[in-house]
This record gives C-alpha cells, sequence and structure tokens, in this order.
C-alpha cells in the first residue's frame, strides 16, 4: 500500500465511491491547493456557496479535508480555508476494498443458506418464505415460480472476494 501512485484517477475513483461523484470537481480543484477559501472554491467551480459547503462537509466526514478558520476583523464571522488531504486515500480505498468483501462475504452466505427462486421471466428472485407468501406463484406475472441454481452466483462471488482479498495482500505487502 505504500508503494502505490496516488493518480487522478485513482483520487476521482475513490472520492466518488466514498462521498460521490459530484464532489469530484471540487476535489479536483483542490488538490494541490492550500487553505482556499469557501467563497473562492464556489466561484472557480461556479457553484453555490451552500452547495460546496455541503460538499466540503461530506468530504470532511471522511477527513478528505482538512479546515482553518479565521474571523473576519470587517464583518465579524468566520471564514473557512479548506485544504483536500490526499494522504487520506490510500486509507479510504482500502477501507472501501473492506467493506465490499464483508458485503460479499454477507451475500455469499446468504447464497449458501437459502434457497431462492424465480420465474421462466425472471421478474423477481424471492427467497423460500417470500415464494411460500405468493403460493409459488410470480407476484409479477403469476407464472409458478421454480428453485434457482445459483452455483453460478457463489462462483462469482467467490470470484469477487479472492480478487479483493488478493489486492488488499498485495497492497499490505
Amino acid at each position: 500500500m505504500e508503494n502505490m501512485k496516488i493518480t487522478d484517477k485513482l483520487i476521482s475513483e475513490v472520492v466518488a465511491e466514498a462521498v460521490g461523484g459530484d464532489t469530484v470537481p471540487l476535489v479536483v480543484y483542490l488538490k494541490n491547493k492550500k487553505n482556499i477559501s469557501e467563497f473562492k472554491i464556489a466561484e472557480d467551480i461556479k457553484l453555490e456557496v451552500n452547495t460546496v459547503r455541503n460538499m466540503l462537509y461530506r468530504l470532511y466526514d471522511d477527513n478528505l479535508v482538512t479546515f482553518i478558520r479565521k474571523k473576519d476583523k470587517v464583518k465579524g464571522w468566520y471564514i473557512y480555508y479548506w485544504t483536500f488531504n490526499v494522504k487520506r486515500i490510500k486509507y479510504l480505498m482500502k477501507k472501501l476494498q473492506e467493506k465490499k468483501l464483508e458485503m460479499l462475504r454477507d451475500r455469499l452466505k446468504r447464497e449458501n443458506q437459502s434457497n431462492f427462486y424465480v420465474c421462466q421471466n425472471k421478474c423477481m428472485r424471492l427467497d423460500f418464505d417470500q415464494v411460500s407468501e405468493f403460493e409459488y406463484k410470480c407476484p409479477e406475472c403469476g407464472m409458478l415460480m421454480g428453485q434457482e441454481d445459483n452455483a453460478s452466483k457463489i462462483a462469482e462471488i467467490e470470484k469477487g472476494i479472492k480478487a479483493i482479498e488478493k489486492e488488499l495482500k498485495k497492497k499490505s505487502d
């Protein structure tokens, strides 16, 4: 993980996944700048200051930005100056991968422990309790629902788990 190069593409992907794609232009703007006022940011990226503040607070929640505040001597209110925390990207990327891994493991457990049912049209996928409620008839099209062979889904999930585990191991070496 230490040797990984932090590219603009990586920053954009991690920020979009963690905080939302709408914040990427703001991060691109802040990258390699220090202590930029939220008013200047809003003006330069052509957004309302309240929209920019909302984005900055969301980035702040994941420690992707830091701020200092200074009191405006004329108006008497505080102005916040923001800096992008590029060092946080590697950690956040690892955290996102670990979260994906946990979700895939949970899904694999559900796939292995449950039987799923689908109709010929594949309108819906229901577990045993749900299909029993609908008397084995699809609630969408009314066709009879049969048990699904989920072996390929299980294999796909296992493949995803192995890929993330391999990536996490590679980055920790």
